[in-house]
């Protein structure tokens, strides 16, 4: 069974952080979101375990409260 693995796993995090936030420059808010989306479906593809992509989605949406 694969689990989601939630500890931290890049080898350089802060670089990462600093090409995520330069994909998105200069980008629109529609842009960005569907640049999001395409990251998101592209690593998707390439996790390719249902399971953990559903471990994630719990984990991404846990603690956030949806708008009344």
């Amino acid at each position: 069974m694969t689990i989601l693995n939630t500890e931290p796993n890049l080898r350089s995090p802060d670089d990462f952080y600093d090409e995520l936030l330069a994909l998105h420059r200069d980008l629109s808010d529609e842009e960005s979101a569907l640049v999001n989306a395409k990251l998101i479906l592209l690593l998707a593809n390439h996790v390719g375990d249902a399971t953990v992509l559903r471990a994630a989605m719990a984990a991404a949406r846990a603690d956030v409260v949806p708008h009344a």
